[in-house]
């Protein structure tokens, strides 16, 4: 085992990647999309706050992740070695500060936008938390906390127009279910799952769809601009978590996982196409023209 984490330690890159790592950059892109997307359904409002608040959820979802690295350290020295952590390419401690520094940030940056962002903001945070440190391990709340965690980052679009949180706070429903169903399959990556936790997963991402479907009735919804959007993302997405759902094994689900993050910015590009038309749709689309490179480089789970 010394010689292992010896030879991995020789091999690693400098210490910029190793904190890179931490971070999952595919998946930072992801984030930026959810406050995109809740900055179309809040109407596009005050767009100096849109920086801020993309910040700030990309801060939030990095030191999301990377304390999930320190709190799953000991499990991944046995089932992903190669990791910054227990490769021994940063100290648990330095990615413990790395990790609150980042949460910390993504506070301020959204406090800076309006206190009800900074609101937001430590709610993304505590729920992060909650899931790195305790929530995984549960089977039912596991999911819904990481969903929750998708959820808010939605409203913390939406909070670039404080007064639009009241009426559409709901929506946050879509990525709660729809990464919840994600996550329940998520706990196959290593050692393989069961059809159960699949066909739940299944049933998760539907519902998500139909909510999407459902915004078409809300006044001034672009039902024309959002179909391409919602077909792409299901032809993304079903296949994977069906064959999931057939063949259980650790290497469909770490698929159908990969396929359902990535993926989020069709969601979203579904919800901004929706409030906001074709072209911003596209332009939150288009940000997979980026995450989908980095995800050859870097690891999205």
């Amino acid at each position: 085992q010394r010689a292992r984490e010896e030879a991995l330690t020789a091999k690693a890159p400098g210490r910029a990647r190793a904190y890179l790592e931490l971070t999952r950059p595919p998946n930072l892109v992801t984030a930026a999309a959810d406050v995109l997307a809740g900055y179309a359904v809040a109407g596009l409002p005050a767009i100096a706050r849109l920086p801020w608040l993309v910040g700030a959820g990309i801060c939030l979802y990095a030191g999301g992740v990377a304390l999930n690295d320190v709190c799953d350290a000991e499990a991944d020295a046995v089932e992903r070695p190669e990791r910054p952590i227990p490769s021994g390419r940063i100290g648990r401690g330095a990615a413990l500060r790395f990790a609150v520094a980042l949460l910390g940030a993504g506070c301020v940056l959204a406090t800076a936008a309006a206190p009800a962002s900074g609101a937001l903001a430590l709610a993304i945070a505590a729920a992060a938390s909650l899931y790195d440190a305790w929530g995984k391990h549960r089977p039912v709340l596991g999911p819904l906390t990481m969903g929750l965690c998708r959820g808010l980052n939605l409203l913390l679009g939406v909070s670039a127009a404080p007064a639009a949180l009241g009426e559409r706070w709901p929506i946050a429903a879509i990525p709660i279910l729809y990464i919840a169903g994600i996550t329940a399959v998520s706990r196959g990556e290593v050692a393989g799952g069961d059809r159960r936790a699949a066909a739940v997963a299944l049933v998760l991402l539907g519902l998500a769809g139909g909510g999407l479907v459902a915004l078409w009735r809300s006044p001034g919804a672009r039902a024309w601009a959002a179909l391409p959007f919602l077909a792409l993302l299901a032809a993304r997405v079903a296949p994977p978590f069906v064959r999931a759902y057939r063949t259980p094994n650790a290497t469909a689900c770490r698929a159908a996982v990969k396929a359902g993050v990535l993926s989020l910015i069709a969601v979203d590009a579904t919800l901004a196409a929706t409030f906001a038309g074709p072209i911003y749709g596209g332009g939150v689309l288009a940000l997979a023209l980026l995450s989908a490179p980095l995800a050859r480089r870097f690891a999205v789970t």
